[in-house]
């Protein structure tokens, strides 16, 4: 609905030129059919965030979506063809997926490429864009830090950071996954953290009572068992969780873990981790706290907690991360330019920013 409305919005402009007889302007038209890859995590929402702006910005798009949930971006594409879309605009791909990037990136009839997935992709996708002077637009890992300062309602953004953390196990781009506390406040902190957590129950995805599902897969299984191996090597302790949950014999369910004692040099602490395990470590002030929370090859999105207007704009101004949310964790909206910097690439999704990247500059002269 927003971007339908958005459409009129794709202004053009007039410029006072240098001459009485010439018509200065400028005009944005579609950038031409795109191609789109969607991950699995939010398979609706990723989908509709690429279609809904090409097709307002006047463009085709064909659509790949990841090989674990297909149906829903399929379901879309029937949703718009049951609205009205004309055949052709809106198309859906399945299959393996190094081929079909490669074959459509590389297609001469592709102008523009939107990504969403995790960098190593990202790398490989720029590539091939590259070769053919493409545009693209790639929205890839994060790994978010949380800056919780002592002059917050420690209670409640310790909930609040509790809820947020493990919302989708933490298979979120965005999630909350670095907790910065200052150092006066951290044992209430991580106290309230911890019984928020050991509330949470664990169970079939499809029950409304439950918070946590499965993981997607084993590989994302192992991979968080491998994390708090690592941190608890090097010294980490486990407040909460850290094991699969016993009674559990089937399906990849992991238990919400808190760690403390964690450490720069730890692998959960610099590897987009996309599971539940919440690290818990000190901050002395603003500029200690900045520091560590910017140390990460990350910049996708940050979080700050605190009641002093002043404290949350130096540090939101500071963080090196495209979005910043203060005192809540949940920020994506229609309306929002969503996007990052550093390696969670480039480009946003979302906004008027989001449907002027389906679109091209033309400049016109006009003699009179």
């Amino acid at each position: 609905d927003w971007y339908a409305d958005e459409a009129r919005r794709i202004y053009g402009r007039m410029i006072d030129g240098h001459s009485r007889e010439h018509r200065l302007m400028v005009i944005r038209q579609p950038v031409g059919p795109v191609a789109a890859f969607s991950p699995w995590n939010f398979p609706c929402l990723l989908s509709a965030r690429k279609i809904a702006p090409a097709l307002a910005a006047g463009c085709s798009i064909i659509v790949k979506p990841a090989e674990e949930a297909p149906r829903a971006t399929l379901a879309i594409a029937e949703a718009c063809a049951a609205a009205g879309v004309p055949a052709g605009l809106v198309n859906v791909v399945l299959g393996d997926p190094a081929q079909i990037s490669a074959h459509l990136i590389q297609s001469p009839v592709i102008r523009k490429v939107s990504l969403t997935g995790s960098v190593p992709v990202g790398q490989q996708l720029l590539k091939l864009a590259a070769e053919g002077v493409k545009s693209i637009s790639m929205e890839l890992g994060g790994h978010a830090p949380v800056l919780v300062f002592e002059d917050a309602d420690i209670a409640e953004a310790a909930r609040i950071c509790a809820r947020g953390k493990f919302r989708n196990n933490g298979q979120v781009c965005i999630c909350a996954s670095r907790f910065y506390v200052q150092e006066s406040v951290l044992d209430e902190f991580t106290s309230v953290f911890v019984d928020e957590t050991a509330d949470m129950k664990i169970g079939n995805g499809a029950d409304a009572d439950t918070d946590l599902g499965p993981l997607s897969n084993l590989r994302r299984l192992e991979a968080t068992e491998a994390l708090v191996q690592n941190a608890v090597q090097q010294g980490a302790r486990v407040a909460y969780g850290g094991k699969r949950p016993a009674g559990i014999t089937k399906g990849y369910f992991y238990e919400p873990t808190v760690l403390t004692h964690t450490t720069a040099a730890m692998q959960i602490m610099n590897s987009e981790p996309f599971c539940p395990i919440a690290p818990i470590t000190a901050f002395r002030d603003l500029e200690d706290g900045i520091q560590k929370a910017n140390q990460s090859e990350y910049g996708l999105a940050g979080y700050i907690f605190t009641r002093n207007t002043r404290t949350a704009f130096l540090a939101a101004e500071q963080l090196d991360v495209g979005m910043v949310g203060i005192n809540n964790l949940v920020i994506a909206t229609a309306e929002i330019p969503f996007g990052g910097i550093k390696k969670s690439g480039f480009g946003r999704e979302g906004g008027a920013e989001g449907i002027e990247s389906y679109t091209v500059t033309k400049y016109i002269n006009f003699k009179l």
